[in-house]
């Protein structure tokens, strides 16, 4: 949820070179057809947190909040 701390007791496991869609998938595919937008922090943000699209590669501890329409 928006403005809250995130969980990391229930963290997604993805392959590298993973992108948002695969993280959207992989939670339910249902997600995919009212994307948005993503915030990612972490290492394959430039900045914390930044916009992405469905294709950015995620990076290893990232954290993404998906952004539905």
């Amino acid at each position: 949820r928006h403005s809250e701390y995130p969980d990391f007791s229930e963290g997604l496991i993805l392959r590298q070179g993973a992108t948002v869609e695969d993280a959207c998938r992989a939670i339910h595919k249902s997600l995919l057809d009212n994307f948005k937008y993503a915030l990612v922090w972490g290492r394959s943000a430039k900045h914390n947190p930044q916009r992405v699209g469905i294709t950015h590669e995620l990076s290893d501890d990232d954290v993404v909040e998906i952004v539905r329409k």
